[in-house]
């Protein structure tokens, strides 16, 4: 499992990053208007990135995770009496019914390896939701013009210390992303640290689709939090799925 012992240990990084409050301010006041004043059930939940302070704002929060590691880690932070979280799968578990919103963030989607398993996701986030409830989804749009003509690798990040090289399958739309760690961060600065993450890469027309076959229509789409317009040269979006049918069973 990528999430294991050490990428737990490693994952949360205060006030950088996902962690900057430039980038987490933004997300949590929006998903909170989203929540209407209902609850709201955060899929792959992780450490509690988001999930806490959305609590903290006053969302009553629960969550699913698949990772022992990364929930243990969220445990050190607050309690199953605050944020309730089943351990599974984010197209099966199920945290309850009647919720007014339901997330899933930080490119989480393309963690789920094949098409039939993002559409379960889908359907499970139904499953969650009470009628006219929402689905709120982060990820990024495949920069497949970045490829090189003969290559199938782009540099996506390149900085002092951190390298990340994304290699691409386009017949099964996979992405492995290399994640390469080197300099003064480490023990030896001659040497590299490396980690690899898989991802099944969606397009927006396809994840439009598998809403579409889960009961949902689009209801907004934004280049980010701040609900930036979302154009051709954007490389990610925030889409919001508004639950217009029937739940799937």
């Amino acid at each position: 499992m990528i999430w294991d012992e050490d990428a737990a240990r490693s994952y949360d990084s205060p006030g950088e990053g996902m962690f900057d409050p430039a980038v987490l301010g933004p997300t949590v006041a929006t998903l909170a208007e989203l929540a209407a004043g209902g609850r709201a059930v955060e899929f792959a939940i992780g450490t509690g990135r988001v999930a806490i302070p959305l609590a903290d704002a006053g969302v009553e929060v629960a969550g699913i995770e698949l990772s022992h590691a990364m929930l243990a880690r969220l445990r050190e932070k607050v309690g199953e009496d605050r944020i309730p979280v089943v351990q599974g799968d984010m197209t099966t578990a199920s945290a309850g019914t009647g919720f007014s919103l339901a997330f899933l963030v930080f490119n989480t989607i393309s963690n789920l390896l094949t098409q039939d398993e993002q559409v379960e996701c889908f359907r499970n986030a139904a499953r969650h939701l009470a009628p006219g409830g929402r689905f709120v989804i982060e990820l990024w749009v495949p920069q497949l013009r970045s490829l090189p003509p003969g290559h199938d690798a782009t540099v996506e990040v390149s900085e002092p210390g951190y390298l990340l090289v994304d290699t691409y399958d386009t017949l099964r739309q996979h992405v492995v992303s290399h994640h390469v760690r080197f300099g003064a961060d480490l023990e030896d600065g001659h040497e590299a640290r490396i980690g690899r993450s898989p991802h099944r890469y969606i397009w927006p027309s396809e994840l439009d689709l598998m809403a579409r076959l889960a009961g949902f229509e689009l209801e907004s789409r934004w280049a980010d939090w701040d609900r930036s317009e979302f154009t051709a040269d954007s490389r990610s979006h925030v889409s919001v799925y508004r639950l217009v049918g029937p739940a799937p069973r």
